[in-house]
């Protein structure tokens, strides 16, 4: 394979950059309070989102005060700023916004997360753990707890690094993590979650609400900006639906002419590719929200990770 010795490099480049950070050789910045990172070690979408909103919520019913941070793929600038729900995706980010929007918890974005991390600590000094959505590679911020999410049917793909493979860093990675998280119907070792819902909600008039059956037997269209729009498309198809699928690049910004589809009864999408289409969007557009169920151990594990910078006891 031609790229092989280019991913034989990247590998070890990225080890030397770890030991780096590790050995001090590079500045990394400790929070004044305990960091969650959930990340992954492929590229592509495999539900990392999802997992942060239902951490949040239960550390929640813990009583915790999460804080988020995000790198905010595609936003507008780089120096740290809070997320509001009412926000433009196009300057803070598609998947922050919605955090911003479901997880009841300051949001903050910017490039440098351990200055973005700073900076939501300052602004709300009541957050007692920072979670950290993606960043599993970003080193500089020191993190107390580590979530890998892999994609259960794709798993690691050929198990090769960039650019021969879909990997950033190596399959061994995983070993050091304090869980791993699989998402959806596969044989990789680790914590079961799996991505449900089938209420629909019109962009037009968020108020109004269809079932799948509503759908049955029209002319749909589906689209998905996500690391792995078959997804989406195969938890339409669970649904009963027949769709004629329009896949479209991770975090891709639309115009209202990408999904100008002849004929079409309804056009349908995902909540991250809602945020950006609301602003113009047609009668005919429904998003479908989902939310993550996870096994319940994972909770449990979190709250014994964390029990150890607090003294709390786990319920």
């Amino acid at each position: 394979m031609l790229l092989l010795p280019v991913s034989l490099l990247f590998g070890v480049l990225a080890a030397i950059r770890r030991v780096m950070y590790r050995n001090g050789w590079l500045a990394s910045f400790r929070l004044p309070v305990p960091v969650v990172v959930i990340g992954n070690i492929a590229l592509g979408g495999t539900g990392k989102t999802p997992l942060v909103l239902w951490l949040a919520q239960f550390l929640q019913e813990h009583g915790y005060q999460p804080g988020i941070v995000s790198r905010g793929y595609g936003a507008a600038g780089f120096a740290p700023r809070a997320v509001m729900p009412d926000a433009d995706p196009a300057q803070v980010g598609d998947e922050p916004l919605l955090l911003a929007r479901h997880s009841g918890c300051p949001v903050w974005v910017g490039k440098d997360r351990a200055a973005v991390g700073s900076a939501l600590l300052q602004a709300h000094p009541h957050c007692d753990v920072v979670l950290c959505d993606d960043g599993l590679q970003h080193y500089r911020l020191r993190r107390d707890v580590e979530i890998a999410v892999v994609d259960g049917a794709r798993g690691c793909g050929n198990g090769f690094l960039l650019p021969a493979g879909p990997l950033r860093e190596g399959v061994g990675r995983l070993d050091a993590v304090d869980a791993v998280v699989v998402n959806g119907a596969g044989v990789w070792p680790g914590y079961a979650m799996t991505l449900a819902g089938a209420t629909f909600r019109n962009l037009a008039d968020i108020a109004r609400t269809a079932q799948p059956v509503d759908f049955r037997g029209k002319k749909l269209h589906a689209v998905a900006g996500i690391g792995n729009p078959q997804r989406f498309f195969d938890h339409l198809r669970s649904l009963g639906l027949v769709c004629v699928a329009h896949p479209f690049p991770d975090h891709y910004p639309y115009h209202a002419g990408d999904l100008a589809f002849a004929g079409a009864d309804a056009v349908l999408m995902t909540e991250k590719d809602a945020v950006k289409c609301a602003a113009f969007a047609a009668a005919n557009w429904w998003m479908l929200a989902v939310e993550a169920q996870v096994d319940a151990a994972l909770g449990v594990t979190i709250l014994d990770k964390l029990r150890k910078f607090d003294g709390r006891q786990t319920a």
